[in-house]
Order: structure tokens, then C-alpha cells, then sequence
């Protein structure tokens, strides 16, 4: 397959996966089975139909409400498969040439899709989801590029140890699913983790920024997950990563 083909073929597979995704981010946190049971209304529990769930087709030509009662079905549905379409598009069409390092990626992004929807619907950061994206993460590192282990390793231990740390000095703002998803981060990414975390705070400093600006001293009793500005840091370490290390390397 050419690299358009490849692109234009994970594009397709995102969708698919993403609509997987929000099955997950809805069932892990309340403990039920992912691999069990049809998709079911959320609303009046009945069972959704197969042509009423083609990711985005379905919800724009249902106008976002659900064929069995009417409820509004929430566009972060849609959404989700686009942009899991788009970030499998991406890695591939980066990573093109480096069939591990491809395959590395989507693992990545789709761990990185599940917590950030798990994070921002319930302010948590599954274990399970954790789990088995690091094991995922470990097998396909020691299966394609076992030379990068030991670097591997330290970053998990620099990047978790960091977020350990902030979780200590300030515990109201940083959870331990956060510290637990940097480490994993640092499997995934190796040194790349550097430039991910540094994105990450500063995207998580410019969005606290804007609501002290907006809401003033009550903004500091607003809950925001960071979860989703580190998966956000982490498709930058994975797309742009090595080449912004090597730049800042060369620049010293």
C-alpha cells in the first residue's frame, strides 16, 4: 500500500476505533464489560441498531438525537471519531517508513483518546485503560526497536517521577492518574517525553490563564483534569518530538 493509501485507509480505521473509544470511555469507569453486550441508548437503554451507529454518518443523519426516544446524542461522539480518524491519518503520514514506530503510534493515540474522554466526563483516569496501554506499549517496544529500552525506561521514571513530585507540592491540582499517564507517556516516547510535558503545562497555564482573565479569583475553584493537555503534549512529542530535541540539542 502507498503512503496516500495508507493514509486515507487509517483515516477510515479511526473512525471505526473512535467509536469504539467512546464505548470504552463510557463502560471502564462504571465497570461494565467492553467486549459484552450491544450498544445501547444511554437514555431509554435500547438497543442501538448497526446502521444507526456508522461513526459521524449516523449522528448527521439522525441530527444528533437518538432514533428510539428522541434524546439528544452529544456531537463529543462525532467528534471523537474525527479526530481519532485524523490522529491515525497523522501518525502514519509522520511516521511513514518506520513500520514499528507506526504501529507504536496508533497504540499510543488511542490510549490517549480513551483517558482524555474518561478525564473530562468523569475526572478520571482508568487504571485498566493504563494498564493495558502499558503493556501494549512495552511488547510492541520490545518487539520493534528492543535497542530503545533502556532509554525507554528512564524516561518512564524521569517523566512519572516529575509529575510525582507536582502531585506532592500541589495535590489539588495534579491526581495520580496524571502521574501514572506521563509515565506511560515516557514508554511510549523516549526522550520525546521532554518536549510533550513542556507543552502540556504550558497549554494547561495558558487555558488556567484564560479563566482567571474571564472569572477572576473563582476560576481557582474550578475543577479542570489535566489528562487531556497532556495527551495534547503527547501527539506533539510523537509528531514533532525528536525533531524539536535535536533542535533544542543544536541550538545549545
Amino acid at each position: 500500500m502507498d503512503k496516500p493509501g495508507a493514509v486515507a485507509f487509517l483515516f477510515f480505521a479511526g473512525l471505526l476505533i473512535g467509536s469504539f473509544l467512546t464505548v470504552v470511555a463510557h463502560r471502564v469507569p462504571r465497570g461494565e464489560s467492553v467486549v459484552g453486550g450491544r450498544s445501547h441508548c444511554p437514555s431509554c437503554g435500547a438497543q442501538i441498531a448497526a446502521y444507526d451507529n456508522v461513526p459521524v454518518a449516523s449522528w448527521l443523519l439522525l441530527r444528533g438525537r437518538a432514533r428510539c426516544c428522541g434524546a439528544p446524542i452529544s456531537p463529543r461522539y462525532p467528534l471523537t471519531e474525527l479526530a481519532t480518524g485524523a490522529l491515525y491519518a497523522a501518525t502514519v503520514l509522520v511516521l511513514w517508513g518506520d513500520a514499528g514506530e507506526v504501529v507504536l503510534g496508533l497504540a499510543f493515540v488511542t490510549m490517549l483518546v480513551a483517558v482524555t474522554l474518561t478525564d473530562l466526563e468523569r475526572r478520571i483516569i482508568p487504571n485498566k485503560v493504563l494498564l493495558v496501554g502499558a503493556m501494549a506499549g512495552l511488547a510492541l517496544a520490545a518487539a520493534t526497536d528492543p535497542g530503545s529500552l533502556p532509554e525507554r525506561a528512564i524516561a518512564v521514571a524521569a517523566a512519572g517521577g516529575l509529575l510525582f513530585a507536582v502531585a506532592l507540592a500541589y495535590p489539588r491540582g495534579m491526581g495520580m492518574g496524571d502521574v501514572k499517564l506521563a509515565a506511560v507517556m515516557g514508554l511510549y516516547l523516549g526522550r520525546s517525553v521532554g518536549p510533550a510535558l513542556l507543552f502540556a503545562f504550558a497549554a494547561g497555564s495558558l487555558v488556567g490563564l484564560a479563566l482567571i482573565a474571564r472569572h477572576g479569583a473563582a476560576a481557582r475553584k474550578q475543577a479542570v483534569p489535566f489528562g487531556p493537555f497532556l495527551a495534547f503534549g503527547g501527539v506533539v512529542g510523537l509528531l514533532a518530538g525528536d525533531q524539536l530535541v535535536d533542535w533544542y540539542l543544536g541550538t545549545l
